[in-house]
């Protein structure tokens, strides 16, 4: 599944360009909207994301795309690959500049694991 948003003055750090801390919330947020549809009326919380690497930095009014791919299913949690990439503007072709798992777990409503429906 696809997101996109819009790089905006107030998500600039000192330097002009993403603040990193933004660019995490947006992977993390982007990644259990697309959970929270393929598991509906399950409470989902994030349990890790790998591996946070920048490989580009991104400038105002970028338009960014989430791509955001199921993994791996387990018994209560659920991991998906998002890849981040950036169409600045007047740029031809995107660039990649942000890829992570982010692994997602069902809680119950007393804060314990709980398997997640076949998927």
């Amino acid at each position: 599944m696809n997101n996109f948003t819009l790089v905006r003055p107030e998500h600039l750090n000192h330097h002009g360009y993403l603040f990193g801390g933004v660019m995490l919330k947006w992977v993390d947020e982007n990644a259990w909207m697309v959970a929270t549809r393929e598991y509906p009326g399950c409470s989902l919380v994030t349990i890790g994301m790998d591996d946070i690497r920048f490989k580009n930095r991104v400038d105002n009014g970028s338009i960014l795309r989430f791509s955001i791919d199921r993994q791996q299913q387990r018994k209560t949690s659920v991991t998906y690959a998002v890849e981040v990439f950036a169409d600045e503007p007047g740029a031809k072709t995107e660039k990649e500049v942000f890829p992570t798992r982010v692994t997602f777990v069902r809680l119950d409503d007393n804060g314990r694991p709980l398997p997640l429906p076949a998927g």
